[in-house]
C-alpha cells in the first residue's frame, strides 16, 4: 500500500498558520498529523496514541492555537484566566512545546506561557496579572497557583494532556484529576499518550466527551528508521572505554545513566578527557538544566549524560546516537530513552552496553521491548563500532580556569592514521583501573584514552536547586525524580589523546 502525504492546507489548516509552518520548513504532515487534525480542527475530543518522535506537539498545538485564534479581540484579555492549557509531566518538555507553540500562537495574537517548579513563581503571576492566553504547565506548580488564587482555569477552551502515561507512572493523576475539573466540561479535550495504561483509560473516560481514537503504530513499538545495537564489554575498563569511544564522533550523542551522581561524573570525566560534555538530572537547578540544554541543542556541545528525566523532555533534533551506558529498569524506560534519536522520519542508532553479568536482564527488557537484535562482543578496535562512530571530533581542551570561562581549545593534533594506528596497538591493553586507548585503523583516529585518574573540570558544575516537578503527588517543584538503581561506576579517564586539526574553538555550558 502506498503511503499518502498531506500538506497542511489541505488538512485545514488556516492560512496564517500554514505560512509559519511553511517559513520552518514543514510543508507535508506527519502521519499521526494527518491522523488527527480533521478531527481536533473540526473541534472534536480526540484520543491520540502514537510512538516517540511521530510529531504530536505539531499536531495538538494546530488546532490549540487555531481554535483560540481571534477569541482575544483588540488584545483585551483577562488577569489570571487563560483560554488554552497543556499540561505536561516535565520542565523541560513544557519548555520545549512551548517553543513550537508560540510562532503559532504570535501569528494569531495570542500569548504563552510555561508554568513549572523549580524556579521562582514571580515571573509566573507577573503574566498572568497582565493576561496570557495559552498556558503550558507542569501540574504540581499549576496546582499550587490554583490554589493560591492567582489563576483560574473556568475560561479554558482546549486543554490538552500531553505524555498522559508518564504524568499517570509519576503520580500525577489526582492532581491532573484536580485541574480538569476546575476547566469546563464543554471545552475541548486533546489526550496524547503512548499507552492507556496506569489510570490513563479513567481519564479518558471522565473527561473526554465521544472521543475519537487515532493510533498510528502501536503503542509500544519502536522506529523503523531506529538501529539497535548491543554490545557486551569484557570489562568495566573496556567498557569504560566504548563509552568515550562512542561519545567522541562529530554528531549528536545522548548518554543515558541510571543515577544522577554517576551522570555528572560521566560528563566531568568527558570533559576531561577533552570531549566536551554536560549533563542533565534532578539535582540541577532549572537555570543549570536550562543552560545545558541549550549548549547541547545550540551545537557548543556534542554530548549529553543525562538520566531518565530526558527520556522524554529532550526533543532536539539531528541526535544520531543514544546510548544505554547502564541499561534501564524496564522495557518503557528503554522505548523512550531511545526515542530521542530517530525522530520525525530521521534515522538514527541506539547502543545498549552490557558486561557479562548483566546479559540475561538485557536480554529480557529488550524482549519485553519487542527489539529483535544479536548482541556483539566489542572493543574499541571493533570495525562495526568505529563504523558506527563515524567521523571523530577534534579533542577539545578546556582552558585553565575552570568551566566558568567558556572557551576551550582544540588540541593541535599531528596524528597521521598511521600514527593513531601505532598509538591504539601500543595502548590496547587496558591499564589496572582504566581503559585503552582504541580505536580503528580505518583513517579515522578514532580512539580515546582513559585511565582511573581524572583531571579537568566539568563542562557543568550543577548548582544547588529542587529537583523537579515531584515523582508523587505532594511534591510541588519541578519535575520526576528518576527512580534510583545500583550501576558501576565508569572509571575516569585521563587527558585524552590528541586529534587532528588545529583550529580553535569555543563553547560554553552558560550559555
Amino acid at each position: 500500500m502506498t503511503e499518502t502525504t498531506s500538506t497542511f492546507a489541505e488538512l485545514g489548516v488556516p492560512k496564517s498558520l500554514v505560512t509559519v509552518l511553511d517559513a520552518a520548513g514543514k510543508h507535508e504532515a506527519f502521519p499521526i498529523q494527518q491522523s488527527t487534525l480533521p478531527s481536533t480542527l473540526a473541534g472534536r475530543d480526540v484520543l491520540g496514541r502514537g510512538k516517540t518522535g511521530s510529531g504530536k506537539t505539531l499536531a495538538f498545538a494546530i488546532p490549540l492555537v487555531a481554535r483560540l485564534a481571534g477569541a482575544v479581540s483588540g488584545g483585551k484579555r483577562r488577569p489570571g484566566r487563560p483560554l488554552g492549557l497543556v499540561l505536561l509531566p516535565t520542565r523541560e518538555l513544557a519548555t520545549q512545546v512551548a517553543a513550537v507553540i508560540e510562532p503559532l500562537a504570535k501569528a494569531a495574537g495570542l500569548t504563552v506561557t510555561t508554568v513549572f517548579g523549580g524556579v521562582s513563581q514571580r515571573p509566573q503571576e507577573t503574566a498572568f496579572r497582565n493576561g496570557v492566553d495559552i498556558v503550558v504547565a507542569c501540574p504540581g506548580r499549576l496546582d499550587d497557583l490554583m490554589k493560591q488564587r492567582i489563576v483560574n482555569l473556568d475560561a479554558v477552551e482546549v486543554t490538552v494532556l500531553d505524555e498522559a502515561d508518564h504524568m499517570a507512572d509519576l503520580g500525577f493523576l489526582p492532581v491532573v484529576t484536580r485541574i480538569m475539573n476546575a476547566t469546563p466540561q464543554s471545552g475541548q479535550r486533546l489526550l496524547f499518550s503512548a499507552t492507556l495504561d496506569n489510570g490513563v483509560d479513567k481519564l479518558v473516560k471522565k473527561f473526554l466527551s465521544d472521543p475519537i481514537l487515532h493510533s498510528v503504530d502501536e503503542s509500544n513499538s519502536h522506529v523503523a528508521a531506529m538501529t539497535h545495537h548491543v554490545y557486551e564489554a569484557e570489562t568495566p575498563e573496556a567498557k569504560t572505554a566504548l563509552v568515550h569511544a562512542l561519545a567522541s564522533g562529530k554528531g549528536r550523542r545522548i548518554m543515558f545513566m541510571r543515577t544522577k551522581h554517576q551522570a555528572k561524573k560521566l560528563a566531568k570525566q568527558l570533559t576531561a578527557s577533552g570531549i566536551p560534555a554536560v549533563d542533565l538530572h534532578g539535582n540541577l537547578s532549572q537555570n543549570a538544566r536550562d543552560r545545558n540544554l541549550a549548549a547541547f541543542s545550540g551545537g557548543e556541545v556534542n554530548v549529553l549524560v543525562a538520566t531518565d528525566v530526558a527520556a522524554r523532555g529532550v526533543h532536539v533534533d539531528a541526535i544520531e546516537l543514544v546510548v544505554h551506558v547502564d541499561p534501564p529498569a524496564e522495557h518503557k524506560a528503554y522505548l523512550h530513552r531511545s526515542g530521542r534519536t530517530a525522530r520525525a522520519g530521521s534515522e538514527g542508532d541506539v547502543v545498549t552496553l552490557m558486561l557479562p553479568s548483566q546479559r540475561k536482564d538485557t536480554e529480557m527488557l529488550l524482549r519485553r521491548a519487542k527489539i529483535g537484535v544479536t548482541p556483539q562482543r566489542a572493543n574499541v578496535n571493533s570495525p562495526f563500532v568505529n563504523e558506527l562512530i563515524g567521523e571523530v571530533a577534534p579533542t577539545v581542551r578546556p582552558v585553565p580556569g575552570g568551566p566558568g570561562s567558556g572557551n576551550v581549545e582544540v588540541s593541535q593534533g599531528r596524528g597521521t592514521s598511521q600514527g593513531a594506528n601505532a598509538r591504539r596497538k601500543r595502548d590496547a591493553a587496558p591499564a589496572r583501573g582504566g581503559a585503552a586507548r582504541g580505536g580503528s585503523g580505518n583513517g579515522g583516529g578514532r580512539g580515546r584514552a582513559a585511565s582511573s585518574s581524572s583531571q579537568g573540570s566539568s563542562a557543568s558544575r550543577p548548582a544547588r536547586g529542587q529537583a523537579g516537578e515531584g515523582a508523587a503527588q505532594g511534591q510541588r517543584r519541578g519535575e520526576s525524580r528518576p527512580r534510583r538503581a545500583g550501576t558501576s561506576s565508569p572509571a575516569a579517564p585521563s587527558r585524552g589523546g590528541e586529534r587532528g586539526g588545529s583550529r580553535r574553538a569555543s563553547w560554553s555550558s552558560g550559555q
